[in-house]
């Protein structure tokens, strides 16, 4: 089993405690996205609040092992959402790969001009 794999199958145990422990079984796939949506929303705030985005504020240097323990929450939700919209690791890897690929080609300018970099240099239709 590589990382990804565990990761998704922890997950997976973690989600069936929780629905069976909480009574939350039986909510239809979209409504359980949607709430990981607003939790995920949620964590992403404290990302932001770790990354000490507030340029206003004295503010403390960056905790990076705090920093981390947020990315790792907001990792959780992704699982758990691809896992209910019934999304292996398998599957995500391998669109995770194509869409990596589109990524560049639009960098490329491969995509159109709406994807062209303005960057000096940049190919240019």
């Amino acid at each position: 089993m590589d990382k990804l794999d565990e990761i998704f199958a922890l997950q997976q145990r973690f989600n069936h405690a929780l629905k069976q422990e909480r009574a939350l079984n039986g909510i239809p796939p979209e409504e359980w996205i949607q709430k990981q949506v607003l939790a995920m929303i949620s964590e992403l705030a404290e990302v932001l609040d770790e990354a000490r985005f507030k340029w206003w504020k004295n503010n403390a240097p960056v905790q990076p092992e705090k920093l981390k323990g947020e990315l790792v929450d907001v990792l959780h939700f992704f699982v758990s959402m691809c896992l209910e919209a019934g999304m292996d690791a398998s599957e995500l890897h391998a669109l995770y790969l194509d869409k990596n690929r589109v990524n560049f080609e639009r960098q490329k300018g491969l995509w159109g001009k709406d994807y062209q970099s303005a960057a000096p240099g940049a190919p240019q239709e």
